[in-house]
């Protein structure tokens, strides 16, 4: 991944071949295609694995929990699977995924579907559609402002991407309560 988000951010994305890709990374071709479909799909690699843990953690919540603080300990549960090569690798995909169209809808994805995990999770622990459908939709938004945070501060403040999505959540609970 961080091959491909090197090049991509270098390069761009459209001119960033599979071989090249695989190639930075010390592997050959068919070794890039067993782990990735295509080029686009070495962004979200992980997404899958996310989702599980937003969902276990939201499934495993104390049972008088609200739906956010479900959310929270989802959030709190992904949180603490994100290594610090994932903070490195921050701001490069970031880059890469502003300067391509392709990948920004890849990104839009990605988010449909963690939002989709967290809303079933939600709904399976008994919380009725609208609020869940939010509360997923919330805990997404949280997620990547938490993200977004965690790789742009400063990185010897010793806070993990934990503290920055619950932060972002209270956030986000504080900026509801406004709406009126």
């Amino acid at each position: 991944m961080v091959a491909a988000a090197d090049l991509f951010t270098e390069q761009g994305y459209d001119a960033t071949t599979v071989a090249q890709i695989a190639e930075r990374a010390g592997v050959t071709r068919s070794t890039f295609f067993r782990h990735f479909s295509d080029k686009r799909e070495v962004l979200v690699a992980g997404q899958e694995t996310l989702s599980r843990l937003l969902a276990e953690g939201i499934a495993e919540a104390p049972a008088d929990a609200t739906p956010l603080e479900a959310v929270a300990a989802g959030l709190e549960r992904a949180s603490s699977e994100m290594k610090p090569a994932s903070r490195e690798l921050g701001p490069r995909l970031k880059a890469a995924i502003a300067a391509s169209a392709e990948l920004q809808e890849r990104d839009a994805l990605k988010s449909v579907g963690l939002a989709s995990a967290m809303t079933s999770a939600l709904i399976a622990r008994g919380v009725p559609d609208p609020t869940a459908h939010l509360a997923g939709e919330l805990g997404v938004l949280a997620f990547k402002r938490g993200y977004a945070r965690w790789t742009e501060g400063d990185h010897d403040d010793g806070r993990g991407l934990a503290h920055h999505a619950l932060a972002a959540l209270e956030d986000l609970r504080a900026a509801t309560a406004s709406l009126g």
